[in-house]
């Protein structure tokens, strides 16, 4: 079996997770962790290249995976993607809400309105998709645990970053809240708030790059959050560098 290969073991056997923006970078790492500790995973994203390498990447250290190329701008692609996660699997354990987008570079008062959508749409409309259809399968299943991947910048100023950091604080409220709503059906909902992550979609200027936090610090953390005992509950999580970059 896969999950006896060197590089796996069997914490969350059996288990079916989902990470979006599972291509590359923060999303890539979730998916490799969780497919380390012995789920099947189910990388989405829109660029099918990206999710090859990742998928291909799990398959070397013998886990498990799918990928699945879907836009979580777009509800009919968001359902779709659902419908096929239930008909084949029939159950939900974990979904991680990753993919992200930014903009980093004119304040708001230059910043055109279709960029604007770009970013509220990807980062907060496509969480709440996700969970509009993916939260009644965890629910028939008896449970789970929601992470979404947030940014300190959900919880301090980010000049030049506005439309960004609205996107992050709406998603903090969003995952406060819907935690609440979901805690009856035995569904974790956290967050998880990363400082300077290396990645491409980071802004770099001026930053030692060696002092940045790197992908698998966030993938550390959704394992932690994944393998908690059933009584606990980790609501938030805020990573920073150890040394400011």
């Amino acid at each position: 079996m896969h999950n006896q290969a060197p590089n796996v073991n069997a914490s969350l056997n059996k288990q079916i997770a989902l990470v979006t923006g599972g291509g590359r970078g923060i999303g890539a790492a979730i998916a490799r962790k969780l497919a380390g500790l012995g789920a099947t995973v189910v990388i989405c994203g829109r660029t099918r290249p990206a999710l090859e390498t990742t998928n291909a990447a799990i398959s070397r250290m013998g886990g498990l995976s799918e990928l699945a190329v879907c836009d979580l701008t777009n509800l009919d692609s968001v359902q779709k993607l659902a419908a096929e996660v239930k008909s084949k699997f029939g159950r939900l354990d974990i979904l991680v809400n990753n993919a992200g987008v930014g903009s980093f570079r004119s304040p708001l008062h230059e910043m055109a309105p279709d960029a604007w959508d770009v970013v509220l749409n990807t980062n907060l409309r496509g969480v709440y998709y996700c969970i509009r259809n993916f939260a009644p399968i965890m629910i028939q299943g008896g449970g789970g645990h929601i992470i979404n991947i947030s940014s300190l910048a959900g919880k301090n100023p980010l000049p030049n970053g506005a439309a960004y950091a609205a996107s992050k604080w709406g998603l903090n409220g969003l995952s406060y809240s819907v935690a609440e709503e979901l805690r009856g059906h035995n569904i974790r909902v956290s967050v998880i708030c990363p400082g300077s992550v290396q990645t491409d979609l980071s802004p770099h200027e001026g930053k030692d790059a060696k002092k940045m936090l790197q992908p698998d610090d966030v993938a550390h953390a959704v394992e932690m959050l994944v393998t908690q005992a059933p009584q606990s509950f980790v609501s938030e999580v805020l990573l920073r560098p150890t040394q400011k970059p």
